[in-house]
């Protein structure tokens, strides 16, 4: 039994997979420079693909811009929404004297369920 033992390997450290006849895509290099810390980031990128205007820069996590030519690519961000709080949602819906009243309203009734006149927040 013992000269028809399986013997193992240890995970990950080698492949059972060789690189023949395997072609890669060709690839392209472009650089992004962050205008905060002045460092320029090369990424590779299939040739096939569209390289982002935008990367995250890898020494301070802010925007990099992709250059060509030595000079940053200009990014239109006209297009995007700008984030809208509760509030405005609220002040789309209702105006500031129907809030008033409505906060009026919800504090004359905590005020009659404390069982005093006492006025909150104050």
């Amino acid at each position: 039994m013992a000269d028809r033992s399986l013997r193992g390997m240890r995970l990950g450290a080698q492949s059972l997979q060789s690189e023949e006849g395997v072609t890669f895509s060709p690839r392209v290099p472009h650089t992004y420079r962050c205008e905060t810390c002045g460092r320029e980031t090369v990424m590779i990128f299939s040739a096939e693909a569209e390289a982002p205007d935008e990367w995250e820069c890898k020494y301070c996590a802010r925007t990099a811009t992709r250059l060509v030519d030595s000079l940053p690519v200009i990014v239109d961000h006209s297009d995007e929404k700008i984030p809208r709080t509760h509030w405005d949602m609220l002040l789309e819906r209702r105006t500031r004297d129907e809030l008033e009243e409505l906060l009026e309203e919800r504090l004359s009734v905590l005020r009659l369920r404390r069982g005093g006149q006492q006025k909150i927040g104050a």
